[in-house]
């Protein structure tokens, strides 16, 4: 059954999914600002895998104590969410986190976010949800005011060019590979596994094959060296781990991949915004100019879900 086929689902169901998403964004923005804030504390790949697996612990637990079935999963469901899954998670944590470090908040977040696009395409050819005018204009338009966010302020208390330049480009175009091929994974899997058990799955993949890779590249993980490290750690896994991607994967499950993508691309501004009042940065007039296109395209996707009724593919 394709996208055209199915009964869309009712008026406030899309609103809900589209705010889902964009409280998603908005909890993803303080990503960049707490991970810089533990680059001097501790390596970037270590932050990737402790954060995964203190959601993964939590996760666990949650579901030990009151949650049985989120450890009842068909094979498939392993292999599709817990491997590939997993895969794209252990892929992501890396790769951004080479990305802040190498390109800074700003630069990171700027190759990120050319996800909206991706997503809206590949929706098309893999999912078979339509790819309107207005969804692939509101793709660019926020793609386009990102990069003019985050060209047009300073880089002042970042880490860029803690990695190089160069390991900052590759890791921000992978995790922009890595969370694209996520969104159309999560629009599959939520409907048929639930947003939860979804994540736990994921979660734990990412964990085992990060475990496994950082190993075997002699970049094994260290535990966290201190009470602040701890503390910077538990903040992002209770934000950019849990809460958000329980509020993304809530989000597709009631908007296709294109509009959520464009909804959570808000991310960016909230963590150009933090730099700004964190770091003392600031924003030049094409910054500003930016910063009012990524409004201006998530507010159009939010009338977009507005007006779609549920007779409509």
């Amino acid at each position: 059954m394709t996208a055209s086929t199915q009964q869309a689902p009712p008026r406030a169901s899309r609103l809900a999914g589209y705010l889902l998403a964009l409280a998603a964004g908005a909890t993803w923005g303080t990503t960049g600002p707490l991970s810089t804030g533990l680059y001097a504390l501790m390596p970037a790949t270590s932050i990737g895998f402790w954060r995964v697996l203190l959601g993964t612990v939590c996760l666990a637990a949650w579901g030990l104590l009151f949650y049985r079935e989120l450890f009842h999963v068909d094979r498939a469901g392993w292999l599709l969410v817990g491997l590939g899954g997993g895969a794209l998670v252990a892929l992501f944590e890396v790769a951004y986190q080479f990305a802040i470090a190498g390109a800074g908040v700003a630069g990171a977040a700027a190759m990120l976010y050319t996800a909206p696009v991706i997503v809206a395409i590949l929706a098309r050819l893999i999912l078979k949800e339509a790819l309107t005018p207005v969804r692939l204009l509101l793709s660019l338009l926020v793609m386009a005011g990102v990069a003019l966010t985050v060209t047009g302020g300073s880089n002042a208390g970042a880490e860029a060019a803690r990695l190089g330049l160069g390991a900052g480009i590759a890791g921000g175009l992978l995790s922009a590979v890595s969370y694209a091929l996520t969104t159309l994974m999560a629009r599959f899997a939520v409907p048929r596994y639930g947003a939860v058990r979804v994540l736990f799955l994921e979660a734990i993949g990412g964990v085992v094959i990060l475990g496994i890779v950082l190993t075997l590249a002699g970049r094994a993980s260290t535990p966290p060296p201190s009470l602040a490290a701890w503390r910077g750690l538990v903040a992002l896994t209770a934000g950019s781990v849990l809460a958000a991607n329980l509020f993304f994967f809530s989000a597709v499950k009631r908007i296709e991949a294109a509009p959520a993508a464009v909804a959570a691309t808000i991310e960016p501004v909230v963590g150009t915004v933090l730099a700004l009042l964190l770091f003392h940065q600031h924003l030049s007039l094409p910054g500003w100019l930016g910063l009012t296109m990524v409004v201006a395209g998530v507010a159009g996707g939010y009338l977009q879900e507005a007006r779609h009724s549920p007779s409509q593919p």
